[in-house]
């Protein structure tokens, strides 16, 4: 399918007013090209961590409760995104880019049936987002976070770390280490093509450059596959 998906990061609810520039900016972008917004997970996965140390919850049922986390965030952001409609099955994505809306998947339904990921912390709305992007055959995802991109150290504790603006998934492998993309992601990504964009949505117009093709901050995770 020729769309992109865009993940938007549960971090940038964080800052309110930012997280409504983000969303009036993707709905703009969706009347110049096919989008697809797959929500992160947010406080709300955040309350399932948090209930998960307390009460030492299996690693099948704390994956399901966040799953159904990105949902109730995927519901929020259709009450922010002009002109968006929440979708649960492959089949209605196409048939509402078709008609002009911009749909927002709400992954739990496709997720929890085919159980496709890991079910473990290492996994996040990002390997979730990828998954669902190669299911509705989909090679470009925008993962929308609140850093620039992926550095060749931890930024909160080595201030003068290095953005690392394109690797590849071998390389991104190999650094071996906590970045802001979930641990299975590059695993998941050889075996699937797709290319990552991890842009700071708390900028919006960077959003719209890489939308656009244009020069911006971000990291492009480029497939092996591709």
């Amino acid at each position: 399918m020729n769309a992109t998906v865009i993940k938007v990061g549960g971090s940038i609810a964080l800052h309110p007013e930012k997280l409504r520039a983000l969303c009036t900016k993707i709905s703009e972008e969706s009347k110049k090209h096919r989008l697809i917004v797959v929500p992160g997970g947010g406080e709300f996965a955040d309350t399932v961590r948090t209930l998960d140390k307390q009460f030492s919850l299996s690693c099948i049922v704390s994956h399901k409760m966040a799953v159904l986390g990105m949902d109730q965030y995927g519901l929020m952001l259709s009450d922010l995104i002009p002109n968006s409609v929440t979708v649960s099955k492959l089949e209605e994505v196409k048939y509402f880019l078709d008609k002009s809306k911009l749909p927002i998947f709400l992954p739990s339904n496709l997720v929890l049936s085919e159980d496709p990921l890991e079910n473990s912390w290492e996994v996040t709305s990002d390997s979730i987002a990828v998954y669902l992007a190669h299911r509705m055959q989909v090679h470009k995802v925008l993962l929308v976070t609140d850093v620039d991109g992926v550095y060749n150290e931890d930024p909160k504790t080595k201030p003068d770390s290095k953005l690392i603006t394109k690797l590849s998934v071998s390389e991104l492998l190999a650094l071996k280490m906590r970045t802001s993309v979930d641990k299975a992601l590059p695993r998941l990504l050889l075996k699937l093509p797709v290319d990552c964009f991890v842009v700071n949505g708390l900028f919006p117009e960077r959003v719209e450059a890489v939308l656009d093709g244009q020069d911006a901050v971000y990291t492009l995770i480029k497939s092996d596959l591709l």
